[in-house]
């Protein structure tokens, strides 16, 4: 019989029997069948679409924890002009992880070529992608799709 996780905990500090690795487009999920680095199958079966972190734990019908860590994926490493960069990219609503020297974004060639036509030095490497959480709390920056009302005279440049 195959388990299932009906919950996640996030940033728990509970030590997982096992742990799952997710690249950040697989850390958002509702329902998925999942294999732990150890082989053992899981069904995750949670009440709505969730984004899971580094450090979340999905917690099994039987009690037992499955720890999330991010997967190694390509990525672009951006140097230059950060705040300048940063805007671009944000404008674009491009996850993107920032430290004070760099902006770490996914593989992505248009993207590089934007960011290197703006000036920026792009190195390309594998890791772990974590980028920031985006401006309405979701964990993810996927565009202006976010759940409270407008006035009609509320102007955004876009359709709601």
């Amino acid at each position: 019989m195959t388990a299932i996780a009906h919950q996640v905990l996030h940033a728990a500090d509970i030590e997982p029997v096992a742990m799952v690795s997710l690249r950040y487009d697989a850390r958002l999920l509702r329902r998925k069948k999942l294999t732990t680095l150890d082989g053992d199958d899981f069904l995750v079966d949670l009440p709505a679409t969730t984004s899971l972190d580094q450090g979340d734990v999905f917690v099994l019908e039987d009690g037992r924890h499955i720890g999330v860590i991010a997967a190694d994926e390509p990525l672009m490493r951006v140097t230059g002009d950060l705040v300048r960069l940063a805007w671009h990219v944000g404008n674009r609503h491009a996850p993107c992880a920032i430290s004070p020297d760099a902006l770490v974004l996914q593989r992505e060639k248009v993207m590089r070529g934007l960011l290197e036509q703006l000036g920026a030095q792009v190195v390309d490497f594998d890791g772990p992608f974590t980028p920031e959480g985006g401006a309405y709390g979701h964990g993810r920056t996927m565009g202006h799709d976010h759940s409270h009302t407008h006035m009609p005279d509320h102007a955004h440049g876009h359709d709601h």
